[in-house]
């Protein structure tokens, strides 16, 4: 993919998926902008960037804070004059049913999956409308698509991130603006190694299995590729393309 001349935001860029998405694009010729609530990790994804020959900035943002959200992307078209795409990647994981998530737990996951992807949304859209174009891509998750047991929080939030997603596509198409959504199945991040040391210690090996064999083609998928469905959707190989969500999944989708 060609993303010369072209900015990237990435939000949650500073580790796992996020980071995998800001190197990628990095790569592939753009200006990457690595957002992150974690200052020294966003830092650190900007030094491998530069180590490997692209081109990045960190910023510390909490996407939770409107005003925050605000003045960076406003710093960020200062500096850049345009915002070509943004990846809106942040976001937490909940575990439980309903009756095993309390109310502090429900607001923990909505202020960042939903509130935080509303605020860069708020943030960036006027100003793709100005410039008469750009691309958005929202992670949702396949518990945007389907029933999975105990995740009553962070399905709620998927779904809503699902939502945001085609309505922006339908309001904002005649601006030149795209916006779609993946919804990935487990994806092997450091996230899912401190789950298992967490959770299950002594027990890790089994239970990655398990968590492995959940999809159908019979192993987690890997940053880099959530990474590279990305590098497409928000290229100019993929102009056709707006108000789609793409499971990437293994086959979780279409054969369980």
């Amino acid at each position: 993919m060609d993303y010369s001349g072209k900015t990237a935001v990435i939000t949650g860029a500073g580790s796992g998926i996020g980071r995998a998405i800001a190197l990628r694009l990095a790569r592939d010729g753009a200006d990457v902008q690595v957002l992150d609530v974690d200052s020294v990790a966003a830092q650190q994804a900007v030094q491998a960037i530069q180590a490997a020959g692209g081109r990045a900035k960190a910023w510390a943002c909490d996407v939770t804070d409107a005003d925050q959200v605000e003045q960076v992307i406003a710093d960020v078209v200062q500096q850049a004059s345009r915002l070509d795409v943004l990846v809106n990647n942040a976001g937490v994981a909940s575990i439980g049913s309903l009756t095993q998530t309390n109310s502090e737990e429900f607001d923990r996951v909505y202020q960042v999956n939903v509130r935080g992807v509303y605020h860069c949304l708020s943030s960036a859209v006027p100003r793709m409308v100005e410039q008469n174009g750009g691309v958005i891509l929202n992670l949702a998750s396949i518990a945007s698509l389907v029933g999975i047991k105990d995740r009553f929080a962070y399905s709620m939030s998927k779904g809503a991130v699902l939502t945001m997603t085609y309505s922006v596509a339908i309001d904002y198409i005649d601006n030149g603006i795209r916006c779609n959504c993946i919804c990935p199945a487990r994806i092997h991040t450091p996230f899912v190694d401190g789950y298992l040391k967490k959770h299950h210690a002594g027990h890790e090996a089994e239970v990655f299995e398990k968590l492995s064999k959940y999809q159908p083609i019979g192993r987690m998928g890997t940053p880099e590729e959530v990474a590279a469905l990305v590098a497409f959707l928000c290229s100019d190989d993929a102009a056709f393309i707006t108000g789609t969500a793409y499971p990437l999944d293994g086959g979780v989708t279409s054969l369980i």
